[in-house]
């Protein structure tokens, strides 16, 4: 089997354990407490609420799946076959929540995954570097940094479904920017020697990537507290593949090899994406509209 073949399988199965977490998660954050909150009063909440733990636990299995996904093959394709865990999140937060899954989501659900295949097939992503620039990575923080604070100050102005939606993107961006760290810091691991763990241990992308992480968990919480998953979720689930690829391409030098014909194919996949992704919240926030 192939190399980039098994990076797909590892990738499908981190979207699975990814998507239990996000689910557990979500219930944790809406149920821990019935007064409101700010984002990181609610995270110490959180880190006494032992069902929390458990959907830590279950993400932390679909998290070592994707890095060891990314060690294999590109971020292009890790992150373009995570999009797939909403696939598996929406029966589950259904099935919790004693309800079916509608129509209308599996058939935006569905064009979701299809857009995914599309991505993945006609894109041909190459892997690049496993490494980028300091210079590189200040770019990338001027460029996402205000992106990032007019969605928190969007989310605090706004919500229900649209304050979750805002917080969402703020979140699966910081986690498309770990998931490009993750390479980085797989590629550095060598534990079979002391030499390695020091290795590692110099690499300033380590402890970057611990605070991303927290940070990402942080806003994924709030956003999951905010609205119901399917306002959250689809906003995470799409925003990070685009930051985690865009950056694939930007910092490490990754391609896509979709020929002539293919741009035009690649580029209204993309657009099915995001059309999708946002269908799917509007849909919930008409759902959850007071009577």
């Amino acid at each position: 089997m192939a190399t980039a073949d098994i990076a797909a399988l590892l990738a499908l199965a981190a979207a699975f354990f990814v998507a239990v977490g996000d689910v557990i998660h979500q219930r944790s954050a809406q149920q821990v407490t019935d007064e409101p909150v700010g984002h990181v009063a609610l995270f110490a909440q959180l880190l006494r609420d032992r069902r929390w733990w458990v959907g830590s636990a279950v993400a932390a299995g679909g998290f070592a799946l994707q890095a060891a996904a990314l060690g294999l093959g590109s971020v292009l394709l890790v992150q373009a076959l995570l999009v797939t865990s909403l696939l598996f999140a929406l029966p589950l937060h259904a099935r919790l929540d004693d309800r079916r899954v509608s129509r209308w989501e599996w058939a935006w659900a569905a064009l979701l995954a299809a857009a995914v295949g599309v991505v993945v097939t006609v894109g041909n992503p190459t892997a690049g570097q496993t490494r980028a620039s300091v210079e590189a990575w200040l770019e990338v923080a001027a460029v996402l940094g205000p992106v990032l604070v007019l969605c928190l100050l969007g989310a605090r102005c706004a919500s229900g479904p649209v304050s979750a939606v805002l917080l969402g993107v703020a979140a699966g961006a910081l986690w498309g920017v770990f998931a490009v760290l993750t390479k980085t810091v797989v590629h550095r691991l060598d534990v079979t020697s002391w030499d390695g763990v020091a290795t590692l241990l110099a690499t300033p992308e380590l402890y970057a990537w611990v605070l991303v992480a927290v940070g990402g968990t942080i806003l994924q919480q709030a956003a999951f507290r905010a609205g119901a998953l399917t306002a959250s979720l689809p906003a995470m689930t799409i925003t990070e593949p685009i930051v985690a690829c865009g950056l694939g391409v930007a910092v490490l030098s990754e391609t896509l090899r979709p020929g002539e014909a293919g741009w035009f194919t690649l580029v209204v996949a993309v657009a099915v994406m995001v059309v999708a992704t946002t269908a799917l919240a509007r849909g919930e926030a008409a759902t959850h509209q007071p009577a």
